[in-house]
């Protein structure tokens, strides 16, 4: 049995369209209909109901998932003990949010090329619902978001969130510590309408009873970054992004007595039986963003 043909169908069952996994497999739709075919002959028995335009596996199909999985896990696994423990090839259709593009994602993938020399990457960088989207259709192999996805066949992991802070332009805004309403008469720039960094702004403003001029929202971290070094209002936006932005040296962190919710963050992924490629990637995320943790401060020793 070709386990080209086996992986051909586990990625139609799986993203639930012959299209979406032609993309996936760099096939045209035509040779993934033929793959699927030929394992339906050699199998005797009919694999996708195609009796009507939704997708649906028939009985054997359903059945014979659960074994595709199996042998593609086991291709894999001789593959990694038999292998000869050289780089992997990696090619990953990558999503992330604005706030992990502007603070750790840029150095991983850079240690990333270095691990993985035939790193082959496809980046997108847009706001949560539409990573989330993306990633179910199949369009997306994993993303940094900051709701987790919830479908068959992904994976979801809570990461280390993100501390926000607000941000201001340092000739302006001197003092050294400030309080949730000395910011009652600024103009205060967040995240997009309905956004994680948006909803908790306003019930933190709301539980203090504080009324701010105007509070704006923004879907690109560099137009606020802008605005705010122009002297425009006061953002919220993640510390080690405004570590990352030397560009501006203007801007500055303000320390509020009223602390910000951090911003959670997700990664998300789709399951690969037939390659450990997906998986190393993931867990040289997730070491990756546990060393830009600050070590935690030292007791002093008693005397």
């Amino acid at each position: 049995m070709n386990l080209r043909f086996v992986e051909a169908f586990y990625w139609v069952a799986s993203l639930k369209s012959v299209t979406r996994a032609a993309e996936k497999l760099f096939l045209t739709q035509s040779a993934m209909s033929s793959r699927i075919s030929a394992l339906e002959d050699e199998l005797g028995v009919l694999l996708l109901d195609r009796r009507d335009k939704h997708f649906k596996l028939t009985v054997a199909g359903a059945r014979f998932l659960v074994y595709a999985k199996r042998m593609l896990e086991l291709q894999r696994q001789l593959k990694t003990e038999m292998g000869s423990g050289g780089p992997l090839e990696v090619s990953i259709r990558l999503g992330a949010i604005e706030s992990v593009l502007h603070s750790w994602l840029i150095p991983w993938v850079e240690q990333l090329r270095k691990d993985n020399p035939l790193l082959e990457l496809e980046l997108t960088v847009e706001t949560t619902p539409v990573l989330l989207d993306q990633i179910r259709r199949g369009t997306l192999d994993a993303v940094f978001a900051a709701l987790p996805a919830s479908a068959d066949g992904i994976r979801s992991q809570a990461v280390t969130p993100m501390e926000m802070v607000f941000v201001g332009n340092g000739k302006t805004h001197r003092k050294r510590r400030y309080a949730l309403e000395d910011f009652a008469g600024a103009d205060i720039l967040t995240f997009q309408r309905g956004s994680q960094p948006h909803v908790s702004l306003l019930d933190t403003l709301r539980q203090a009873q504080v009324e701010p001029r105007c509070v704006h929202t923004i879907s690109s971290i560099s137009a606020m970054v802008q605005l705010v070094q122009g002297g425009f209002g006061v953002a919220t936006l993640p510390r080690l992004a405004v570590q990352r932005l030397l560009a501006f040296p203007d801007l500055r962190a303000l320390v509020c007595d009223t602390a910000l919710r951090p911003l959670p963050i997700h990664v998300s992924y789709r399951e690969d039986p037939s390659s450990p490629a997906m998986e190393a990637v993931v867990r040289s995320a997730l070491d990756f963003i546990e060393q830009q943790q600050p070590a935690p401060a030292r007791k002093p020793r008693k005397a």
